[in-house]
């Protein structure tokens, strides 16, 4: 299925405003996030979009570029406003069309999934005679995601796991409409567990005779039923034959109890993927990850590697959390570069736009500092001061995996750690792909 993808407005025109916002901003961070999803999740969809920037594209070429392109479809992603006090989402098809044409009927399958998760009041399925739903030559559709000038509905705009929300929504239905085949292993990283312990001294002993095996491993700490356990993992891998593949290779090193578990639970892992342990991804392979996506984007890999390894966190997927909420340090939120604020630190709104570090290795430090404060009971060592600024705010422990920060982390974000660990899964296919050539430049 080819999909033009086209969020609305751009450049000179920045659409509709209101509370702080404005909708060309909002419009193509949802479309971005749409295309994100479709190109990694699903193996039938192409996607072109009208513009991946703060561009400039008259209407006109929105649409002639999509008809010479031959779409299946065309999708338009918009941002409503009127007097302050509407609210909610609607969508529209052409007004010459029938409620029985395929176009009425992607608009019907389509319009359930999002208003299914989109917390806005559903204003219904409608027609109009805008430009590009009657100059193209596919079916089209332009979806009007809540009002900008509304206080309710511009508070979820900002809110960077509404919008991902939003654009999980508009695939859902996209999937249903065009029956979109899931790429295979999609969502669940493997991973490769090589022993369970209670004392950290027999993991580390376990570790050790891993690797004079030739078998790299590290220890993960998790919560169990309340319990702390130090697991030795010896690998991740987002391929179920390549995980697989080293359960042989550890059970023939003599670990013949080794299993593997999935981010989903599978088999004993009934605490989800932890906050606490290792760093698998090199700085140098974190940095070139987001420069592939946003190449004037700052190197903060190896502050999320040092941090990482000081308090015992898990500094590669941390960094996905980063890449998460500044957009790929595009900073399209309310949160500005100038702050060095990675994770999002106290913002709420434009009034509010949260904590400011002098440097990035600060904010970078103040990140960590409240995962550990969420991931762990124990005191914040001492070799570097608190400047996380919410760290005694939090309930300590209270968030031992990344799926835990739901509802913590970001309000209401109920798939905000499963986000955090999909753009992790991202960054492992990344890493997988492009080793070789970053270990050539090195």
């Amino acid at each position: 299925m080819k999909l033009y993808l086209d969020p609305g407005h751009g450049g000179s025109d920045p659409g509709a405003q209101g509370n702080g916002l404005d909708e060309k901003d909002i419009n193509l961070d949802i479309a971005r996030r749409i295309r994100s999803i479709l190109t990694n999740e699903y193996s039938d969809a192409d996607v072109r979009m009208s513009r991946t920037e703060d561009s400039t594209k008259s209407l006109e070429q929105r649409t002639n570029e999509a008809n010479s392109w031959d779409a299946d479809y065309y999708l338009s992603i918009h941002c409503n406003a009127f007097n302050g006090n509407a609210q909610g989402y609607e969508d529209y098809i052409h007004s010459s069309l029938s409620d029985s044409s395929s176009t009425a009927r992607y608009q019907d399958i389509i319009h359930a999934e999002v208003t299914k998760v989109n917390q806005l009041r559903n204003r219904g399925q409608k027609k109009a005679n805008f430009h590009v739903l009657r100059e193209t030559t596919m079916s089209a559709l332009l979806t009007e995601n809540g009002f900008i000038d509304n206080a309710h509905d511009a508070d979820l705009m900002r809110d960077l796991s509404w919008r991902e929300t939003v654009a999980r929504g508009h695939v859902n239905g996209l999937a249903k409409a065009f029956n979109l085949q899931p790429k295979e292993d999609n969502g669940t990283l493997y991973k490769v567990i090589a022993g369970s312990f209670q004392s950290k001294e027999n993991a580390k002993n376990r570790v050790d005779y891993l690797q004079s095996n030739g078998i790299e491993s590290f220890v993960v700490a998790v919560t169990i039923s309340g319990e702390q356990w130090y697991r030795v993992q010896a690998g991740v891998f987002s391929n179920r034959n390549n995980a697989e593949t080293r359960l042989e290779t550890v059970r023939n090193a003599g670990i013949e109890d080794a299993f593997n578990i999935t981010e989903n639970g599978g088999q004993e892992d009934t605490s989800g993927y932890p906050i606490l342990g290792q760093t698998f991804l090199s700085p140098e392979l974190m940095n070139q990850f987001v420069k592939d996506i946003n190449a004037s984007a700052v190197e903060i890999g190896s502050y999320y590697l040092t941090f990482g390894e000081y308090y015992g966190i898990r500094g590669d997927i941390a960094f996905a959390q980063a890449m998460h909420e500044t957009d790929f340090l595009r900073f399209t939120g309310i949160v500005q570069p100038e702050q060095n604020n990675f994770c999002g630190l106290g913002a709420t709104g434009p009034d509010n736009p949260g904590a400011s570090f002098d440097t990035p290795g600060e904010g970078v430090l103040a990140h960590m500092q409240h995962l550990f404060a969420y991931a762990s009971t124990d005191p914040l060592p001492d070799e570097y001061p608190l400047v996380d600024p919410r760290f005694d705010l939090v309930t300590r422990g209270s968030a031992p995996t990344w799926v835990d920060l739901n509802g913590k982390w970001a309000v209401p974000g109920d798939n905000y750690g499963q986000s955090i660990l999909n753009l992790y899964e991202r960054m492992i296919d990344f890493a997988m792909q492009n080793l070789e050539d970053i270990l050539q430049e090195l």
